[in-house]
């Protein structure tokens, strides 16, 4: 990450747990959603340790330069150097969709980093950018300039107002290309990497809808745990649940 750009504090987005002293961050998924990750971090149930809470780059707060790559592997790099600024190392973090699979590549790149990974309906597998498959964005089945001069448009309208609204502090540039990145996916891929972290991980889904593979996951010795009561934003359908499910997962 270059001198000149920043990944900010947010209210929400990125989120770790750092251990100089004990700490947690939080990564959110993009786009940017600010108030996500604060209920669950101030919660009562969790111990009071360090939270931090970090938009990625192109995102909320941080900056938006306009050479970065936005790649997931350039997302983590840039996450890294947060936290070293910060004063953070072994951190505990929780990572929501999109920032999983950057958690992800970060504990793979910075080992030193993360102690331990609890990963919250995160995406581990790349997908094809088309067709547009029903539920998604397509963000990704666009070209770059295609989208930022109009095709961003037609997104808004499939998605409908609610997500739309969650893209207010994201840059059209960083968005689209973390999305093409996400679909390509990391070298190895997101649930390689994942099965050979040696760091305790977990992963976080809405009840009744366990993720693809996950009896391979165990066998890697990932935690695969259902939320009952909850979606894609586990986080917000059931904060509690979620909060006494970290509890379990996070060292005192």
């Amino acid at each position: 990450m270059p001198s000149s750009t920043r990944a900010a504090p947010a209210s929400a987005g990125s989120s770790c747990r750092a251990r100089s002293r004990p700490a947690s961050t939080f990564t959110a998924s993009a786009p940017p959603r600010p108030p996500y990750y604060a209920e669950v971090a101030a919660h009562p149930l969790l111990p009071r340790h360090r939270s931090l809470l970090i938009d990625l780059l192109g995102f909320g707060i941080s900056d938006r330069p306009q050479d970065f790559s936005y790649t997931l592997e350039a997302h983590a790099d840039a996450l890294a150097e947060a936290l070293h600024k910060a004063g953070v190392e072994g951190a505990s973090m929780i990572a929501h969709s999109m920032g999983g699979a950057v958690a992800i590549v970060l504990a793979a790149r910075h080992p030193g980093l993360v102690a331990d990974l609890v990963l919250v309906d995160a995406n581990l597998d790349p997908y094809p950018a088309t067709p547009v498959r029903p539920g998604t964005s397509g963000i990704a089945a666009y070209g770059e300039e295609e989208f930022v001069s109009g095709g961003w448009k037609e997104v808004r309208d499939r998605v409908g107002p609610h997500w739309w609204s969650t893209m207010r502090l994201a840059d059209l540039r960083a968005l689209h290309r973390t999305a093409v990145s996400l679909a390509r996916g990391s070298t190895p891929a997101m649930r390689e990497l994942l099965a050979g972290l040696t760091i305790p991980r977990a992963f976080l889904f809405p009840e009744g809808d366990e993720p693809a593979g996950a009896e391979e996951l165990r066998a890697a010795g990932v935690r695969v745990v259902g939320i009952p009561e909850s979606g894609h934003n586990i986080m917000l359908d059931n904060p509690e649940a979620f909060a006494r499910t970290l509890k379990t997962l996070l060292p005192a």
